[in-house]
């Protein structure tokens, strides 16, 4: 057996790109589809600070398994992911996962985005300005050939450093704009903040637009209105029995009669190929994503890879 490895975020910052995170999230989802990996919903207990948080998933062919898990509230989040063999039951690495998890959940917008977005779009507009915000626009720009991008945050200080930043990383024009009605008059909107009240309405919406709502994991949380949910016609998740008690807004949509659970599509069958992401460019597409197990192994896995090629980690004994 080969000694396991601990890894730790600033090695993760390391080895870990956006190239590599969408080429695993893709090959990931894929798998699911085919019914070669499977993944559980999060598990959430009770703290004296929050909630205690749990979520695993397994690959058959990749021969792994693994769970992250992470106590939230007060006094901050710390994520760890715990990676196994599962031809020999090994343990194969423990992984500092914070940064994982931002760069992971930017991954799985850009690949709903490869498979939801037009083909020819060119704009984005961001709603929220912090790091998870910068890898979705990050993951986008991979998948799409993006010209220009407007960012939205409360606060004029966060949005102007963002578009500064992020005009740096990509070569592209990123602009902080003052309303979340003008970031949202884009081809492509993504929304990666905490709100518990909608941040995009879908009275904003262009034609063709596609949305990734990736800030939203709670059922207190609403990124996003009834309206702009009841105008998608192609609604996409990560899981739908996940989304069920998770996704604040898909919940409230359906407790008024304006979304049915029978309209998700869960995006593993969009990206191999069971279900359409887009059927014309006028057509506005959703992605809601709450974030899996799933992702986090497959990112996992290539961390370690990496690790093992340029002797990066410590052997744990």
């Amino acid at each position: 057996m080969t000694t396991p490895l601990f890894i730790t975020e600033e090695q993760v910052k390391s080895l870990f790109t956006m190239p590599i995170a969408l080429d695993a999230v893709e090959e990931a989802f894929k798998a699911r589809a085919k019914g070669d990996a499977f993944n559980e919903p999060r598990r959430r207990l009770p703290t004296s600070s929050g909630a205690y948080n749990v979520m695993f998933a397994t690959w058959r062919g990749h021969q792994i398994a693994g769970l992250k898990s992470y106590p939230g509230g007060s006094g901050g989040i710390n994520f760890h992911v715990m990676l196994y063999d599962t031809s020999n039951n090994s343990l194969v690495a423990v992984i500092e996962a914070n940064r994982m998890g931002q760069v992971r959940t930017g991954a799985a917008s850009g690949v709903a985005t490869k498979y939801m977005a037009r083909e020819d779009a060119q704009t984005v507009g961001i709603i929220g300005s912090g790091y998870q915000a910068e890898t979705q626009l990050t993951a986008i720009a991979h998948v799409r050939d993006i010209k220009t991008a407007k960012v939205y945050s409360r606060l004029e200080e966060n949005r102007t450093r963002y578009a500064t930043k992020m005009s740096d990383v990509l070569g592209i024009d990123v602009t902080a704009v003052s309303s979340g009605e003008e970031a949202a008059d884009s081809d492509i909107v993504a929304t990666i903040t905490n709100s518990q009240q909608p941040v995009l309405l879908g009275e904003w919406l262009k034609p063709g637009a596609h949305i990734n709502a990736a800030g939203n994991n709670s059922w207190l949380k609403r990124e996003i209105d009834t309206r702009a949910i009841a105008m998608s016609d192609i609604v996409a998740t990560d899981d739908v029995e996940q989304a069920k008690f998770e996704c604040g807004e898909l919940m409230r949509a359906a407790e008024v009669g304006r979304f049915s659970w029978d309209m998700a599509v869960p995006i593993h069958d969009i990206v191999g190929g069971k279900s359409s992401g887009r059927d014309d460019d006028e057509q506005i597409t959703l992605f809601e994503s709450q974030g899996l197990a799933l992702e986090d192994i497959a990112a996992c896995e290539r961390i370690v890879e990496l690790a093992r090629e340029k002797g990066v980690g410590t052997p744990l004994k």
